[in-house]
């Protein structure tokens, strides 16, 4: 069975084999599971790695807030980038969803972050579930853990992208590692939390008043979840309840809040 000690010193030998411990590593680093466990292998493997996250105005402060804690009991550097104004150029007047404009917006400036900051290699928290078949990073020549791409111009890392996702469950659980969760109801089965923009309706055009309501609205139902232990999420403007396990209680509660602002 996979363990952490098996991943760290994985990770040291990848690293000596590709020459990675005197160049330095920036990870896109959310403060979910995935990028959090990749900063704690590339660390505890002495590879001089720093984290980078990006927010935005509507991005949930209780999370931002849990990943600069993780950071600073790792001794890593931590870069905090407002990209507000890049996603409302990127995402106002197109349809929803808005994460492909959001991940179109931070990975060119993860990019022009590292080339300007003296960084030589980009990492990322993708792990084995998350790879699509004909994807740029999944067509590597060599190694699919350490891609060159002419068009980012920094080699991208990935090294969980041969772990599982529920590898990557268990060895987040072994090093401790728990995110603090929004108990967002998400997109996928799978807990995946990211931001209350991601329940703006598919095919409504985005503006900056919805995606405010987006915010407000879930963040009062993610207290509620929160406090239930149960995952809820509302799309707007459709005002459309999403529940993972919810009773009649937590939905009337819910449905309360959902009044309030149509």
């Amino acid at each position: 069975m996979l363990t952490l000690n098996d991943a760290i010193e994985e990770i040291r030998a990848f690293s000596e084999k590709v020459e990675l411990h005197d160049r330095r590593i920036l990870l896109m680093f959310s403060g979910g599971k995935d990028s959090s466990l990749a900063l704690y292998l590339l660390s505890k493997a002495g590879l001089n790695v720093s984290a980078l996250t990006f927010f935005h105005r509507w991005s949930w402060r209780e999370t931002l807030n849990w990943a600069m804690g993780f950071t600073k009991k790792l001794g890593v550097e931590h870069f905090l980038v407002d990209i507000t104004e890049g996603l409302l150029r990127e995402a106002t007047g197109r349809k929803g969803p808005i994460c492909i404009n959001c991940k179109k917006v931070m990975l060119w400036n993860a990019k022009w972050f590292a080339i300007n900051n003296g960084f030589d290699i980009l990492a990322k928290g993708d792990n084995a579930n998350d790879k699509i078949i004909g994807a740029l990073l999944d067509q590597c020549k060599s190694d699919i853990r350490l891609c060159g791409l002419p068009k980012i111009r920094v080699p991208i890392l990935r090294p969980l992208i041969k772990y599982t996702a529920e590898e990557v469950e268990m060895l987040a659980d072994e090093a401790g590692i728990r995110p603090y969760r929004m108990y967002e109801h998400a997109r996928r089965r799978q807990w995946r939390e990211g931001c209350p923009l991601q329940y703006i309706d598919r095919e409504e055009v985005v503006t900056p008043e919805l995606m405010d309501l987006a915010y407000k609205v879930n963040y009062e139902v993610s207290r509620i979840a929160r406090r239930r232990k149960v995952r809820v999420s509302v799309r707007v403007p459709s005002f459309e309840v999403m529940c993972w396990e919810c009773d009649e209680g937590t939905l009337r509660e819910v449905e309360r809040v959902v009044e309030r602002f149509k």
